[in-house]
């Protein structure tokens, strides 16, 4: 089952956040005491994978508490939509004999005393098992009756087993480099150390440190005893001197174990470089009587020192990498990642290699982080993020409208989400990237998919990475230049509509800031030929089909492939359509359909692509430079 979106009510500073839309990856962005945390707080209560037990004390918001402590059975505070997959279906058919449709979602709602309400978009359909040939009989048949009711009773529990984990992080464990293995394996087992404070997330971590490595920390302790110590166990007294035996099989055991630790100290090295990009790093394992020790170098520091005199943002990294990579391997595997402010100790640059990580665990596991910091945006995905507020009344909701000066939300958060977006005085765009102005998020949208098309269809080799960053319109155009071009010598490249707008943004353009650079300012018009055209016009129709579907599906006497004119502007066409149909198309529209293109467009295959369009591409491309 795959997470589609959900909604908090009424838990901690949360009335009614909203329906949250959940990607493979999903950021919730806002400034501190916003809220963020509680809105994974409740989705992890849900179907916790471990503790998050419901606390009606300090779960039910303040304000509420004495009106709501005693409606528990009646009152939700998550609500969660999936879909369903092909496994889920068979597996909940052969429980109960219910068959679930493949196109069905499911809304799951919990309620504070911790039941459950499931309901079905498309009701399941009970199938009544093969009997053996009936035989003639008078009688009705009364068995079938008790059978489907015991089957709907196993339903809706059939369904819950079915639910993804919900795995909360908010405090992870820094590994030490200088690890007493006695502690280490009564910590394993449970147990606690009298004197020694250690949290349950450094335990998790050395857990997994060791299961990354396949060795055992009591095998490593056993292989590395002195014959002294094995001949005084076998007599009794610390002045017997090993025997010849002893001795030998001591040898052998500290060879093995320097073998098995040499093997695991490469095998961490090179599973940490495919996804740690700020230099070359290489870790050895050491074994030194009763400790264990980490020690770490790299290609410009190449003296061996231990892993804990390294940066913090390095010592958080390797745990964090450590614990994911093995925990959804293992227990985790398909649940959904709960990340409160991961990677805020680690460099801005380091903050980015860890949204590449998140894409590739995001493979198996669908991620749902919070941050404030700007560089743990996926600025190609800028769609992916929620920016989470405090209203008026003082309560945590979460949009995903991202538009420059949205009334709704408050201008702080809105920073926030602005600075992600490469629109604040800081350097995130001034780091190797290769800036390009655009009208809106709906620009955005399809220049990233075409972007991330050609390349993967290695059609364009850019030199430096290209990010497309929206003004808010024609009029926001002057102010972003100011901005991004303040720290630099060289003006942002500039891509305009040619509707009426865009040809006069051009013109004021031309006259001031980029008099003498006016090739850095592309009317969509040089690319498609089309009088008036805007962005939505690069894109083949086969592409942008799904969404014209989605906002016409209910039109019945009309089909707008038949009213639809390649020769001109599409944007103009699908907005006279829906007037003739008394179709009302809101505020923002057009990121919406944008959306529905982007994600037809990084799923084609190179040769379902008009040749016509992807040659308009590289054209387009090829005046960045």
């Amino acid at each position: 089952m795959r997470l589609l979106r959900y909604r908090v009510t009424n838990f901690r500073s949360v009335e009614d956040s909203g329906w949250i839309e959940c990607d493979d990856v999903t950021t919730l962005v806002g400034i501190n005491e916003s809220g963020k945390s509680n809105l994974l707080l409740a989705l992890w209560k849900l179907n916790p994978a471990s503790s998050g037990k419901i606390d009606i004390l300090h779960d039910l918001p303040v304000s509420k508490l004495s009106t709501l402590r005693n409606h528990t059975a009646t009152e939700s505070f998550i609500e969660a939509v999936f879909n369903v997959d092909e496994e889920t279906i068979n597996n909940v058919f052969d429980e109960t004999g219910y068959r679930i449709d493949n196109d069905t979602e499911i809304t799951v709602k919990r309620y504070y005393n911790g039941k459950y309400n499931i309901s079905y978009s498309t009701n399941p359909i009970f199938e009544e098992p093969d009997d053996e040939e009936d035989v003639e009989d008078t009688e009705p048949d009364k068995t079938k009756t008790p059978q489907k009711v015991d089957s709907l009773q196993k339903l809706e529990k059939a369904v819950i087993s079915e639910l993804p984990k919900f795995v909360y992080y908010s405090n992870y464990g820094n590994l030490s480099s200088k690890i007493y293995l006695p502690f280490v394996v009564r910590w394993l087992n449970g147990e606690t150390v009298e004197g020694v404070d250690i949290n349950e997330e450094q335990v998790r971590t050395l857990r997994v440190l060791f299961s990354f490595v396949n060795l055992n920390p009591k095998e490593i302790l056993e292989l590395g005893k002195d014959p002294k110590e094995v001949a005084a166990t076998r007599t009794g007294n610390r002045n017997t001197p090993p025997t010849e035996q002893e001795i030998k099989k001591a040898e052998i055991d500290k060879e093995q174990r320097s073998l098995l630790l040499q093997s695991a100290s490469v095998e961490l090295t090179k599973k940490f470089k495919e996804w740690w990009k700020q230099g070359e790093y290489k870790f050895r394992f050491e074994a030194d009587g009763d400790y264990f020790r980490i020690w770490v170098s790299d290609d410009k520091r190449p003296a061996e020192v231990d892993l804990e005199l390294r940066s913090t943002g390095l010592q958080w990294f390797i745990s964090f990498y450590l614990i994911f990579l093995v925990e959804s391997e293992s227990q985790h595997k398909n649940a959904v990642l709960l990340l409160d402010e991961a990677g805020l100790t680690l460099h801005p640059l380091a903050q980015k290699d860890l949204t590449r990580f998140f894409e590739g665990l995001s493979e198996k596991n669908q991620i749902i982080n919070t941050t404030h910091s700007p560089f743990i945006i996926d600025t190609s995905n800028i769609d992916r993020c929620r920016v989470v507020y405090i209203d008026a009344n003082g309560f945590t909701v979460a949009s995903s409208n991202l538009r420059i000066g949205s009334a709704e939300v408050s201008q702080q958060s809105i920073y926030a989400v602005h600075a992600a977006m490469g629109l604040s005085v800081s350097d995130i765009l001034l780091q190797g990237c290769q800036p390009v102005i655009v009208e809106g998020p709906s620009d955005q949208h399809y220049l990233n998919a075409i972007k991330s098309f050609l390349i993967k269809n290695n059609k364009i080799s850019p030199a430096k990475e290209i990010i497309f960053v929206p003004s808010g319109g024609v009029k926001g155009i002057s102010g972003v230049v100011s901005i991004l071009g303040g720290k630099s010598d060289n003006l942002p490249y500039v891509i305009v509509d040619s509707d009426q707008s865009g040809k006069d943004a051009i013109k004021k353009l031309y006259s001031g800031l980029y008099k003498d650079e006016q090739n850095k300012v592309i009317g969509i018009q040089t690319i498609t030929g089309i009088e008036n055209s805007e962005v939505e016009d690069i894109i083949p129709y086969s592409l942008l089909e799904k969404g014209i579907k989605h906002f016409f599906h209910s039109v019945e006497d009309e089909d707008f492939e038949d009213y639809y004119d390649a020769s001109k502007p599409i944007v103009n066409q699908i907005e006279q359509f829906a007037s003739n149909n008394s179709i009302k198309l809101e505020n923002g529209w057009k990121v919406e359909f944008a959306k529905y293109a982007k994600k037809s467009l990084l799923k084609a295959k190179d040769d379902k692509v008009d040749t016509k369009y992807v040659e308009n591409w590289i054209k387009l491309f090829e005046l960045i430079k």
